[in-house]
Parts: structure tokens; sequence; C-alpha cells
């Protein structure tokens, strides 16, 4: 990216407003090598920005004011004082401006031609290297929008993901106690249990259709948050779907209709990964709960699970309930079963 050698980790500070309805707040903005960076005065990053893809809200005009392509009511205003900054930016959409083909071809065929150009010359990224910056770059909410992106891709197969008013405050209790972010109960199409990005737990109706105890239920839970707490599933599905879905995700945000459906059909035959028992252990312990009924439910004979039933961090200790039993019995009947 020869545009902005000069520049690279040059800092300003500016407004920034994530949308129309919030007030404008003083950031912290840094250039680095493919993204622009804003971040609050204690150094934590709020956003990340595309450098190949800012636009300006008011072109020759003070204050500069500028945005994500495809998003202006996200807004990052930089005084006159800031012509450095500024410079730098205009530089930049100046060299992208050049590179970009004309009429004749997608407008999106030219941009990922500029970023190809910018990482290969500027960065020389491997494709482990560009998975990393990715996952370090998505916001949580993008992790989020992939998640239900990937569930309505699962509910073509399974159904729609079972609701009901009376049980989705049970759900978010139960996924308040486990330390997840939601738990989604399908009808079908899930062997057992799923972690989808976002912190999405997806449990087969069979967990709570045909088991007494709700420990079973929240044990799969727990498996999936220490799954996840060990191999991010945003980075499993960038690492099944290769080195385009890293790309197009930098680039654009998103990730293609395509992309999503092939790694959809692959998760719910794909083997599981083994768990590290102690850090199940641990996330079984945090929450009071005991293990035997999940190993059980996962053996029945218990062979293959005996360590997690001979280490149960509740044994001789009195147990809480999770849940009241009339939770339970609507969250049994969730599916209409």
């Amino acid at each position: 990216m020869t545009a902005l050698t000069q520049y690279e980790r040059l800092e300003a500070t500016g407004l920034w407003r994530p949308n129309p309805q919030e007030q404008r707040r003083e950031v912290y903005v840094s250039i680095g090598k493919a993204t622009l960076t804003i971040s609050n005065f204690h150094n934590q990053a709020l956003t990340h920005w595309s450098l190949a893809a800012i636009e300006r809200a008011d072109p020759n005009s003070m204050p500069a004011i500028y945005h994500p392509d495809g998003d202006p009511d996200e807004t990052l205003e930089l005084s006159e004082n800031e012509a450095e900054m500024i410079e730098a930016i205009e530089r930049l959409r100046r060299a992208v401006d050049r590179a970009r083909p004309r009429p004749g071809r997608l407008r999106g065929v030219g941009i990922a031609a500029v970023v190809i150009g910018m990482i290969a010359a500027a960065t020389l990224w491997l494709p482990g290297a560009m998975m990393r910056h990715t996952l370090n770059v998505v916001p949580d909410i993008r992790r989020q929008d992939i998640g239900e992106a990937l569930l309505g891709r699962l509910e073509r197969v399974s159904g729609r993901a079972c609701r009901s008013a009376e049980t989705q405050p049970v759900l978010k209790r139960l996924a308040r106690e486990l330390g997840v972010r939601r738990i989604v109960i399908l009808p079908a199409g899930v062997r057992d249990s799923l972690h989808l990005p976002g912190d999405v737990v997806v449990l087969n109706k069979a967990l709570v259709e045909d088991y007494e105890d709700p420990a079973v239920a929240a044990g799969y839970v727990l498996a999936e948050k220490t799954r996840a707490e060990h191999l991010d599933p945003l980075k499993e599905l960038l690492q099944e779907s290769g080195v385009v879905a890293s790309f197009h995700l930098l680039t654009t945000g998103e990730l293609t209709q395509e992309i999503l459906d092939g790694y959809s059909e692959r998760i719910v035959v794909a083997p599981k990964t083994p768990l590290p028992q102690d850090a199940l252990l641990e996330n079984f312990a945090e929450a009071k709960l005991s293990t035997k009924p999940y190993a059980y439910a996962v053996d029945v004979t218990g062979e293959t699970t005996i360590g997690l039933i001979e280490a149960d961090p509740l044994t001789g200790k009195a147990q809480t309930s999770l849940m009241r039993d009339r939770d339970w019995v609507l969250l049994q009947g969730i599916c209409g079963g």
C-alpha cells in the first residue's frame, strides 16, 4: 500500500457516531496496514473500517466527515486541525479510485483487485495471516450476523427453530446462567448440539424432550461453550471455507450465500473436535452443575465418559436446582412435543 507508507500508525482525534440515534463521542483514530481503527481513550477498539472502503460525505468541506462504504449512518468527523490524517485518507481514496476499473467491470471486482494488490504489495500476508487478521477486526455484531445467517441456513433442513412467548424468557435465563449469549432449539437437522459464531448454541429438541433432568441439555451447552473457547466458531468456518472466505469477509464484512450454505451442510455431519476434560470440568464447576447427567447422556454405559463421572465437581456437595419445574416443563414442550 505505497500510497500510505509514510503514514503507517498515524493517529488523530475525531468525533465518532455509530448511528444517528446516539451522540457523537471523542475518539482516537489510527491508520494501520489495512484498517482504520477507532478507539476510546482507554485504548479499546470500538470499530475497524477497511481502508479500501471509506467514503467522504462532504467533499471539499470542513470538518471532513467519513463513513464506511454502504453505511452512511456511522460517521467519523475530523476537524481541520487533523489535516495530516485527512490528507492520508484522501490519498488512499484517490489511489483506490485510480485503480478501480472503469464502466464495464463490476465495482466489487474493482475493489477486490485493489485490495488484493494492497495486501500482496504492502503486507505479503499468507492465507493464515489473513485469517488471523480477519478474526481480529471482525466486530461482535458482525459475528452475530453470521451466526444468525448460518442458523437460517440450518432451518431450511431442520424446520424453523422452536420458540414461544413463554419459553423465550426461560431460554434467556438458562443462557445467562451458563455463560452463552443465546440458546436455540431445533426440531431436527442437528445430531445433538452446535456452536455458531456470535455465541449461539443450537440444541436438538431431543435434549429437552427425552430427558427428565435439565442438566443434560445444560451439559451440552457447557460442552459447546468449552469447544468454542478452544476453537473460535468463526475461525473454524474460515478454515473450512478457505482463503476466499477470509478475503471476502475482510473486504466486504459479509460472507456469500454459497460459503454459508457449504459450511452449514458440513457442520451437521462433521465429527466434533475432542474436548479438553480439565477445561470442561472447570466450566461445569463454575456453573455448579454435575457432570454425571451429561456424561451418561453422551454414553449410557459411562465407559467413554468415566473421567467426567469420577471427577464430577459436585460429588458430595448439595446441588441447586437449575430451573423451576414449571420452566422445565414449558421447555420440554417448546417444539409442541
